[in-house]
C-alpha cells in the first residue's frame, strides 16, 4: 500500500481502543499470567507476525522464567479474510511435556488459533493456554477461547498493535477501526 493511502485510512479510522487503555491491559495480563504461571517454567510461542507487538510489551511484565520461540500460521496472508491454513514456521523448541503459552494479536473467529492449540497438544504439549491483546465480539461461538483477554473489540475491521490493515500500521500503540468495514 502506497504512505498516501495508508494515512488517509488512519485519518478516517475510528478509535477503539488508545494507548493508555492498551497499557493498563498489558500491566493486568503481566499480573494474571504472572500469577497463574509463575512456577510452570513455560514455553511462550508468539504468533507471527501481529503478535510481535503484544509479545515485545507483554514479556518484560512477566516476573518468572520462561523460554521464548516462534511459530507463523496464517489464513490471512495479505488479504483481509481468511482462508486456508497454513503453517509457515513451526516452533524450534520441543513442546512434549511442557505448558505452552500462545500469544496472539487478535482473537477474530478463532479458526487459527483452535488449530494451533491443537497442534501443540497432539505434539505432546501438557497444557496449551492462549493469551491475546484483543477479542473481538463477534456474538457468536467460536472454536478456542483465549485464557487471558487484554481488551474486548467490536466487530470491525481493527488495526494497530500489531494488527494490520493492508500491511500497514502495526506499529500504531492505539487500537483504530476502519470506518465504513
Amino acid at each position: 500500500m502506497a504512505p498516501e493511502e495508508a494515512r488517509r485510512i488512519l485519518a478516517e479510522a475510528d478509535l477503539v481502543c488508545p494507548a493508555e487503555r492498551i497499557g493498563a491491559a498489558l500491566e493486568r495480563l503481566g499480573r494474571e499470567i504472572t500469577e497463574r504461571l509463575a512456577e510452570a517454567n513455560p514455553l511462550v510461542l508468539t504468533v507471527m507476525g501481529g503478535a510481535v507487538v503484544f509479545a515485545g510489551q507483554l514479556l518484560p511484565r512477566l516476573a518468572f522464567p520462561l523460554e521464548c520461540d516462534y511459530l507463523h500460521a496464517t489464513r490471512y496472508g495479505d488479504v483481509t479474510t481468511g482462508g486456508q491454513l497454513a503453517w509457515v514456521v513451526s516452533p524450534r523448541a520441543p513442546v512434549q511435556g511442557r505448558t505452552v503459552l500462545v500469544l496472539d494479536d487478535v482473537l477474530d473467529e478463532g479458526v487459527t488459533l483452535a488449530a494451533i492449540k491443537e497442534r501443540l497438544l497432539a505434539e505432546g504439549a501438557a497444557d496449551c493456554l492462549v493469551a491475546v491483546l484483543a477479542e473481538k465480539d463477534l456474538g457468536r461461538a467460536k472454536p478456542v477461547a483465549a485464557d487471558f483477554v487484554g481488551v474486548r473489540l467490536p466487530n470491525r475491521y481493527v488495526f494497530g498493535c500489531g494488527m494490520d490493515v493492508k500491511g500497514a500500521w502495526r506499529n500504531l500503540p492505539a487500537i483504530y477501526a476502519v470506518r465504513g468495514l
